[in-house]
């Protein structure tokens, strides 16, 4: 006989969201569910093992890294800011260090610290945490929800669908949430990989790997259109391109789009003016000696003279003008296709999610279903790197484990 066990709340997902939900539900007795044997798989490697779990800025700078869906987040930030989330944990002995990006991390750069933290915060003969335990199918009837599971049946008057997107599979981030969110009758903007770098069709730049640039700037192109022109730190990898300005921006890009990358942090006719001045007033000086000095990095200059067919010895007054061109073009313009943007297995974190507008932006109560809320990255919500997903992750949990407990008490 199937066992049945009913709760004013059930969580499913152990990760961020679900794990502060859990902390914050203050009304009746509560149940978190955890697919893998351990919670937190995915808070514990977040940070490479150091847990940024918010950042130092502003609230208001916030919502410039939230992509197109930011605004959705104010009330969420309004209610449960940086700041709260450092006292979150600053109340429980965790203190913090920002470091000089502004990432937020425990003073102990351990993320098994967050995460027991989080544990402790849900001590309580009322609260319950139950891991290996998958949940197959969702129902509700009349005002229960009905959670089936490989072993048993659990019942609830609140439901939060916290079980995160599709990155990082390993951890338990399988899309099982947008399964259970659409059987309820919710739409699902497609999940796509994001916070990834991307690989480059016929990089010429793999001896490079490693070579770093700061506040680079890029412009991407689609179909011979300029879609965003962005500046960040840049990282050449063996096989393509990552860093912030890549990762942060990794939600625009798909495969075929072309990345212009300026190298030298001039433009065109900026670089060409000097080119020619320098020609003129010293021509006896090599095309090397001008190169080195600009900003780019002496491996990366090597490899575009190499491309031109150009001798590092040959001077300025003797370099043609369709050479000299073609050298201005790969220094501020060089052309990357994308080949491949990196898939879920690497990506930090999930594009798309739960659609936005079937969410109330102020509970986190679905518009469509009463007493069902999602939280974290299940929701069409990829904040960039940097402590923005962990921040957002909570401040949502927050706001949906306010509302139930203000119903559940009401």
């Amino acid at each position: 006989m199937i066992d049945a066990k009913h709760f004013r709340t059930i969580i499913i997902g152990a990760g961020p969201a679900g794990l502060f939900a859990h902390a914050s539900l203050n009304a009746g007795t509560s149940l978190l569910l955890e697919k893998k044997n351990l919670p937190g798989r995915k808070l514990m490697i977040s940070g490479t093992g150091q847990c940024n779990f918010t950042h130092a800025g502003s609230m208001d700078d916030f919502k410039n890294h939230y992509g197109k869906n930011a605004r959705f987040l104010n009330k969420a930030f309004d209610t449960f800011s940086n700041e709260d989330a450092v006292d979150f944990f600053r109340n429980r002995k965790i203190n913090s260090k920002t470091d000089e990006n502004g990432k937020v991390f425990p003073s102990s750069m351990k993320a098994g610290d967050i995460l027991q933290a989080l544990l402790d915060a849900s001590t309580h003969p009322q609260k319950k945490l139950l891991t290996s335990m998958q949940v197959m199918a969702i129902q509700k009837t009349e005002n229960i929800f009905i959670i089936k599971t490989s072993d048993f049946i659990y019942t609830s008057d609140f439901l939060i669908v916290a079980t995160g997107g599709k990155s990082y599979p390993t951890t338990g981030s399988t899309g099982d949430g947008y399964t259970f969110a659409s059987s309820l009758g919710h739409t699902i903007v497609e999940p796509n990989p994001a916070l990834t770098a991307v690989t480059i069709s016929d990089y010429p730049f793999m001896k490079l790997a490693g070579v770093s640039f700061v506040d680079a700037e890029i412009s991407q192109w689609r179909n011979g259109s300029k879609l965003i022109s962005v500046k960040g730190d840049l990282l050449l990898t063996h096989t393509g391109l990552s860093g912030p300005v890549i990762l942060n921006n990794s939600r625009f890009f798909r495969a075929g789009d072309k990345l212009v990358i300026n190298f030298c942090n001039s433009n065109e006719k900026e670089f060409e003016d000097l080119f020619i001045y320098q020609a003129s007033h010293a021509g006896k000086s090599t095309i090397g000696t001008f190169m080195r000095n600009t900003i780019m990095p002496k491996n990366l200059v090597t490899s575009i003279l190499q491309t031109t067919n150009l001798n590092a010895s040959k001077p300025l007054a003797e370099i043609s003008k369709t050479a000299r061109k073609q050298l201005i073009n790969l220094s501020c313009a060089f052309p990357f296709t994308i080949e491949a943007v990196g898939g879920f297995k690497s990506a930090m974190v999930t594009s798309g999610g739960v659609a936005l507008e079937e969410i109330n932006a102020l509970t986190m109560e679905s518009t469509i279903v009463p007493r069902l809320y999602f939280c974290g990255e299940v929701i069409d919500i990829d904040g960039d790197t940097g402590g923005y997903n962990i921040q957002a992750a909570f401040s949502t949990a927050y706001l949906a484990a306010r509302d139930i407990n203000k119903k559940a008490t009401g």
